[in-house]
């Protein structure tokens, strides 16, 4: 399995560049106290707004540049990616779980509890996503926790429906048919022979996810409701750096990067995934 894993890997390009990005990201994250060559957190007001090495006024002790309170870029993006993807990776595990248990009940119950958690479904797409995260935040407050279940409870439709929508078509296969009339009871059913074969679908949905809900946790601390000081992340310093962008472009553009790239490495991983897992796609 796993060396046809690898192979099914290093067949795709554009998947193995996504792996490296995600890894690469994954790596600086856990490493960030190693790898920072100053405190995120410590001000200088002298040295604020300093240039990047390469530029002129800049200085190889801050290879990025500092913002407006003087603190060393390159070390704030570091500690900042252990920020976004701990919110990425725990928003996308609750809203996947949230998705999975209302996809798998709906699809197996049928009828007015299906039609109840469609019509839950409907209304939440109906309501503008960033809309609805903006109000649910008011209410739950700022900080790491209630960021992760602002995105969660936004973020579950689309696995809810692709599962069910499996659900709904795996029940109508033959061996499922075989399986119940031998009298097997819908519980083992949902183990056995459901579950196991919804799961492709769910793992590529939840892979793709990570990357919506990092740009969601940049939109919200980009408006002020997600991360907050002196807890770094990447929206935080968007947020910090747009005022900035006429005269020093650097204090917003490397967080930017850092978003587009983990962002496009995810996606890319996504894609791979899809078509590995996907037997419709061989």
């Amino acid at each position: 399995m796993i060396p046809r894993l690898a192979r099914s890997l290093l067949s795709n390009k554009a998947g193995v560049a996504g792996l490296l990005i995600v890894a690469m990201m994954v790596a600086v994250a856990l490493a960030a106290d190693q790898l920072a060559p100053l405190d995120p957190l410590r001000r200088n007001l002298s040295l604020k707004l300093m240039p990047p090495a390469w530029l002129e006024g800049g200085d190889l002790r801050h290879l990025l540049g500092t913002d407006s309170q003087g603190r060393d870029l390159f070390s704030r993006i570091l500690f900042g990616a252990r920020t976004s993807l701990a919110v990425g990776v725990a928003a996308v595990a609750l809203s996947s779980l949230i998705g999975l248990a209302l996809g798998l009940v709906a699809g197996m119950a049928g009828g007015k509890v299906d039609l109840l958690i469609m019509r839950l479904i409907d209304a939440m797409l109906a309501i503008p996503t960033m809309l609805f995260m903006l109000v649910v935040a008011l209410v739950a407050g700022t900080g790491l926790l209630p960021l992760v279940v602002v995105i969660a409870a936004t973020n579950w439709v689309g696995a809810a429906r692709i599962v069910r929508a499996d659900v709904l078509s795996v029940k109508e296969m033959d061996y499922v048919a075989a399986a119940r009339a031998l009298g097997a009871r819908p519980l083992g059913l949902l183990l056995r022979h459901i579950l196991p074969n919804t799961l492709s679908s769910f793992v590529v949905v939840s892979t793709m996810n990570v990357g919506t809900v990092i740009l969601a946790e940049s939109a919200l601390s980009f408006l002020g409701f997600g991360i907050q000081p002196p807890d770094i992340s990447w929206g935080q310093m968007l947020s910090e750096g747009r005022q900035y962008l006429a005269t020093s472009w650097w204090v917003a553009t490397f967080p930017g990067i850092a978003i587009t790239l983990t962002v496009l490495g995810v996606i890319l991983l996504g894609d791979w995934l899809r078509d590995h897992l996907d037997p419709r796609l061989d």
